[in-house]
């Protein structure tokens, strides 16, 4: 089991007559909406700061986007940019889960980017196009690769989030108040194999009726990215059903092997549409790259694989 590259890819390319996408477009979070595709993606230009800006598509592969970001740094917290964006659909809204690159100010001398300088952050809209800050999960440590499920779960709202090497779980009342007591973790990097440096999750998790088929990243020593799947359990996602041994997607094409980051696939979306698993990625973190499978055969292999 694989995931297949459009043959169009990359569907997405750095805008050269723009000041802040022109050197790099990556790692969009992507979402199916009223019969459109609708994509939130990080983008790189001039000052090399990361911002977010918006496409939509009929197709899922050719994009018309807005000509400015609608999501870029405001303050000291993020003032080294947004990225990264995730999307779910939850409660008749829109909730981006991102992270602020930003400056650790230890009271005295220059910031340090050692700790608490990125920070996942979640931002709420109605219409995807408009922002509004609800604040992070955690701080004072970095954490990134969050995103919120698409339901509650046990009465709670309930996220993914990353803290080096593992995936952990965070529970919320409200999407604001993230109790240290109400996070525990997944799963971490194998011992040996593809992933066994560290591990991320990628887009929404997919609620099927064998659980939460998770899609997530990772890297070995060779800091080579590739994409993995796991079933996670309905009601306690702390509890890992399946995740099989091999990966379904790794860096082949050349902008994946030597974009602007090497040896890098990197994924913030993965919406099902008409039973079809679109995975939206980032290559080399420089363009965006579309590869799909069908839900039941990705299900089937998180079911059957060995592990």
């Amino acid at each position: 089991m694989r995931l297949q590259r459009h043959p169009t890819n990359p569907v997405l390319l750095p805008d050269l007559t723009s000041d802040w996408e022109c050197y790099n477009v990556f790692n969009p979070a992507v979402v199916y909406h009223n019969g459109l595709f609708h994509m939130l993606y990080r983008a790189q230009g001039l000052d090399w700061v990361s911002r977010i800006g918006y496409a939509v598509s009929r197709d899922g592969v050719h994009w018309n986007r807005l000509r400015r970001p609608v999501l870029e740094p405001a303050n000291a917290a993020d003032s080294r940019g947004v990225e990264d964006p995730r999307v779910t659909f939850l409660e008749g809204a829109f909730y981006m889960t991102y992270t602020a690159y930003g400056r650790r100010f230890l009271g005295r001398g220059e910031p340090t980017h050692e700790g608490g300088g990125i920070i996942p952050m979640i931002a709420r809209s109605e219409n995807l196009i408009t922002w509004e800050p609800i604040g992070p999960i955690v701080v004072g440590e970095d954490n990134k690769d969050h995103v919120l499920f698409p339901r509650k779960i046990g009465g709670r709202y309930a996220a993914l989030h990353r803290r080096r090497p593992t995936i952990w779980l965070a529970y919320s009342d409200d999407l604001r108040t993230w109790r240290e007591e109400d996070m525990a973790p997944i799963f971490g990097p194998r011992a040996e194999g593809w992933d066994s440096k560290s591990v991320g999750g990628n887009g929404v998790p997919i609620e099927t009726e064998h659980g939460w088929l998770m899609l997530y990243h990772g890297y070995d020593a060779d800091h080579v990215y590739r994409f993995g799947v796991c079933l996670l359990d309905l009601e306690d996602p702390r509890r890992v059903i399946r995740r099989p041994r091999e990966p379904i997607f790794w860096p082949e094409e050349l902008w994946e092997l030597r974009g602007d980051v090497p040896n890098v696939v990197f994924s913030c979306a993965n919406p099902v549409v008409d039973g079809t698993v679109y995975v939206y990625y980032g290559g080399g973190d420089h363009v965006i790259g579309l590869a799909t499978c069908r839900l039941d055969e990705l299900t089937d292999f998180a079911l059957h694989a060995p592990e």
